[in-house]
C-alpha cells in the first residue's frame, strides 16, 4: 500500500482515518479540502483543483481522503488500494454531529482558509453536511460499486469496512513506520 484513496459519507471519519494512515506508514497526507476551498468558503475553479489535485499525488506514496467526484478519475487510477468507509447512516450522523457542535465551539480554522463552522450554516441551510449526508448517503452505497466494475479501477484493492471496530482491527495489523 502506496497510495490510499479512503472514501466514505461526509462524517464517516475519512479525513481522521487518513492521517492514522500516514503516520503509521509514513506517507504524504492530501487534504483536498485545503486542496478545494478558499477564504469565505469559495471553491476553486475545477481546473485549478484538478492540477493541484495532480501535484498533490505526483509523490510515490500518499494517502487521500475524499469523495470529490470531479477528482477521482485522477486519484482513483493512481491509487493503489481504496479503503472504503461503509458504515450506518446513524453512526455517521452522530459523527458528524459531534464534529460539527466541536468546531463550532472551538472556531477551529479549517484547512488554514480562515472558514470556521457556524451554527446557521450547519444546521439552519440548505447547504449543511447534513442535508448533504441525507441527499449522498444512498447514492454513495451504490455509487462505490458501481465505479469499482470499470476496467480503470480493476487494478484497486478493496478494503471495504462496516464498522470502526473492523477498521481500527486491520489497522492494528498494519506495520509501523
Amino acid at each position: 500500500m502506496q497510495r490510499i484513496v479512503v472514501v466514505g459519507t461526509s462524517g464517516s471519519g475519512k479525513s481522521t482515518l487518513a492521517a492514522c494512515l500516514a503516520d503509521r506508514l509514513n506517507l504524504k497526507l492530501v487534504e483536498p479540502d485545503a486542496l478545494f476551498w478558499t477564504a469565505n468558503w469559495q471553491q476553486v475553479e475545477r481546473s485549478t483543483f484538478r492540477a493541484r489535485v495532480t501535484e498533490a499525488i505526483e509523490a510515490d506514496r500518499w494517502v487521500f481522503p475524499g469523495n470529490y467526484s470531479s477528482a477521482r478519475d485522477l486519484v482513483w487510477a493512481r491509487a493503489d488500494t481504496l479503503v472504503w468507509l461503509d458504515y450506518s447512516f446513524t453512526l455517521i450522523f452522530w459523527r458528524l454531529l459531534r464534529r460539527s457542535v466541536q468546531r463550532i465551539r472551538t472556531q477551529e480554522n479549517l484547512w488554514d482558509t480562515g472558514n470556521t463552522e457556524s451554527w446557521r450554516k450547519q444546521f439552519f441551510s440548505i447547504d449543511s453536511l447534513f442535508v448533504w449526508i441525507v441527499k449522498s448517503y444512498g447514492r454513495h452505497k451504490r455509487e462505490v460499486p458501481q465505479l469499482l466494475k470499470q476496467p480503470e479501477y480493476a487494478h484497486l484493492r478493496l478494503l471495504r469496512f462496516a464498522s470502526p471496530r473492523d477498521t481500527f482491527r486491520w489497522l492494528d495489523t498494519l506495520p509501523k513506520y
